[in-house]
């Protein structure tokens, strides 16, 4: 059965000192949105939108490919500062975000549609126009595994930042290359210094 996790532990099990990753094209369900993830209704309605996508998708190409659903992920900037400096966020109502999950390669937008369709049979209280389906190749980042809050993220950035410096890379943040968030656990069920979270950021050649 295919993992992502298990497949391509580089990308999603990297260790908690940064390390230089070439990241590839990928499939991936995603929404857009705006503001605090942790009070806005419109984030929690993205995360079941693309649960209820990914998993009808799961239900309905049994015969094609048995894998396990990918992790959540969310692509992050500020309102007015998409370079993302890496310093704490105190009003997180500033907060632009792409919140996705990655498909399996068979995923077209064939299947998107048809998945789309059952789910707003089944559950036609879920938004399915806000969802797209995307293709981006990520391309040349740094990355960490960050452990415990979201909050404390700065101290993982700035090593990850001090280590690209030193092999000879500078952040290249961008509109679409951004800060990059992959959620190895549910934080409504494990408390915050228990939290695995892969971070990664954008870089080029100084």
């Amino acid at each position: 059965m295919l993992d992502f996790k298990k497949e391509r532990k580089d990308l999603y099990q990297p260790k908690t000192t940064p390390s230089i990753v070439d990241v590839p094209e990928m499939t991936f369900i995603a929404v857009d949105g705006k503001g605090d993830p942790n009070t806005s209704t419109e984030y929690a309605a993205a995360i079941e939108v693309l649960y209820g996508l990914s998993y009808a998708i799961k239900m309905g190409n049994k015969d094609v490919l048995e894998y396990v659903v990918g992790p959540l992920e969310g692509f992050w900037a500020v309102s007015g500062d998409s370079k993302g400096s890496g310093v704490p966020i105190t009003d997180k109502s500033k907060f632009e975000w792409t919140a996705v999950i990655r498909q399996p390669d068979f995923v077209n937008a064939a299947a998107f549609e048809a998945a789309c369709e059952t789910l707003a049979k089944k559950k036609p209280q879920f938004d399915t126009s806000r969802a797209r389906l995307w293709t981006y190749a990520e391309s040349l980042c740094v990355q960490a595994m960050h452990l415990g809050s979201y909050d404390d993220e700065p101290a993982t950035i700035a090593a990850m930042n001090a280590y690209a410096a030193e092999q000879g890379y500078v952040p290249d943040m961008t509109g679409e290359r951004r800060h990059h968030e992959i959620y190895l656990n549910d934080p409504r069920r494990v408390v915050p210094e228990k939290l695995r979270t892969v971070v990664r950021h954008p870089i080029k050649e100084a």
